[in-house]
């Protein structure tokens, strides 16, 4: 009986790990993409970047700022150290 159960439910269970690893897999492709981290600078009364480091992302949006909708516009470093690469909101 139980090897008559065993043959009539490999397949199925076959199936269900198939269709439920595809849709693992998906979900790990998309989640890459969600978030990519950037550190921001507010640039202080000289236009050079400041110790306030604000939370921002690399990914086009709307621009980051100190307070997620207002304050000054925040930057990230370039290769020469100067702030002037637009980070958008995360």
């Amino acid at each position: 009986m139980k090897t008559v159960f065993l043959k009539k439910m490999m397949p199925l269970a076959v199936f269900a790990l198939g269709i439920a690893g595809a849709f693992v897999t998906t979900s790990m492709q998309s989640a890459s993409k969600e978030y990519a981290p950037q550190i921001g600078y507010l640039l202080d009364a000289n236009n050079e970047c400041s110790d306030v480091e604000v939370t921002c992302s690399d990914i086009p949006k709307q621009v980051c700022q100190q307070h997620v909708t207002s304050g000054p516009q925040a930057f990230a470093k370039d290769e020469d150290g100067n702030c002037n690469v637009v980070t958008y909101r995360p």
